[in-house]
């Protein structure tokens, strides 16, 4: 409900934004007709690459090779994560700077001190804080009560939202204090998945939905142009990370569908935004500089902190790849294509 939200208010800011500002918009090659054509290619292209991308991961369920115990899920994962990691260092960060230090915007406060890097440590703050207390919570509203589940139930039917794990290391079952032990542990990673997958949706929102508007905005072909290959490569592994999160969350079929389109609507629903107020939209206008790098910093903070913390950090401090230097030499590689392969996209886009 908050994403939606939230959503709902990155569509409602722009419409507000208009021209207000003296400062005039570098000389640009203007086709109205041309860039139409090239926003319909970007719709589909990106809505198409978004789903496939976000689903990818959920495919371990028919497909074994990509289940969350193999190899080759640790390898994409690292890529996906270097992906995002690139994308809130090298795109979105830059881009929140350059529009809060951008000369239309007043010397006092704007040129003063650096909003940007301000904005974006007091989002990765608050996402941690959100990390932590989401935890907490999600602990305190399953484990509380105790369950009243008979012993052979397996935690399902009514139970389904809550988290009941059962180990049969033997033929028997095991209830006693070390498998209580167990429990917590089991259910205390997928609460962290959970808790993850959501938290990075709306980090990847934030910036899908400004990317998008900026791309439906503009009436310039050779602006959109590389815009739509980069942004379709940039949304594909960007929904293998989400989608890795979401899969590992083992959320019910309801609750993934809404998340996977959601996340592969934002940047297509952007970009109609942004062609629906083309005529009033002014980049260069204040309240537009000042709207986008404030959501810019807060998106950079987000996806940074998720990046380092919540999938690197978490995957190679993993007991299984500490124990294995060849996993641990391939996930760096993959972590570092996928990082270099995205910052390499800005050369474009």
């Amino acid at each position: 409900m908050a994403m939606f939200l939230l959503f709902l208010l990155l569509m409602v800011i722009p419409m507000s934004i208009h021209g207000e500002c003296t400062c005039e918009s570098e000389p640009e090659e203007r086709n109205r007709a041309e860039a139409l054509k090239y926003k319909l290619a970007a719709l589909g292209s990106i809505l198409a690459a978004s789903a496939v991308g976000v689903l990818l991961p959920m495919m371990g369920k028919i497909v074994p090779i990509l289940q969350p115990e193999k190899d080759l899920f640790f390898l994409i994962k690292a890529f996906a994560a270097g992906v995002i990691l690139a994308t809130g260092f090298i795109h979105v960060l830059p881009d929140a700077f350059e529009n809060l230090t951008s000369p239309c915007l007043p010397d006092a406060p704007w040129g003063n001190f650096p909003f940007a890097g301000f904005v974006a440590m007091l989002s990765a703050i608050g996402t941690m804080m959100i990390d932590s207390f989401a935890t907490s919570y999600y602990k305190r509203s399953h484990f509380v009560k105790p369950t009243t589940l008979p012993l052979n139930e397996e935690g399902q039917g009514e139970h389904e939202d809550h988290l009941h794990f059962h180990n049969h290391p033997t033929d028997g079952h095991a209830h006693g204090p070390a498998f209580g032990l167990q429990e917590d542990s089991a259910s205390h990673h997928l609460l962290r998945h959970r808790v993850i997958s959501q938290v990075l949706e709306l980090g990847i929102v934030v910036h899908s939905v400004i990317i998008g508007i900026s791309l439906g905005a503009s009436e310039s072909p050779s602006t959109i142009r590389p815009l739509v290959a980069a942004l379709t490569f940039h949304q594909f592994f960007e929904g293998i990370g989400l989608g890795g999160c979401i899969f590992q969350a083992k959320f019910k079929a309801a609750k993934v569908t809404a998340m996977v389109i959601f996340f592969a609507l934002t940047t297509p629903a952007g970009i109609g935004i942004g062609m629906g107020i083309s005529n009033i939209y002014e980049e260069n206008s204040p309240t537009a500089l000042i709207v986008e790098g404030t959501f810019n910093s807060a998106s950079a903070g987000i996806l940074i902190y998720m990046a380092l913390v919540d999938l690197l950090a978490a995957d190679f401090m993993n007991p299984r790849m500490q124990g294995n230097i060849k996993l641990q030499l391939s996930a760096n590689i993959s972590l570092l294509l996928g990082a270099g392969c995205m910052s390499l996209l800005a050369k474009w886009a």
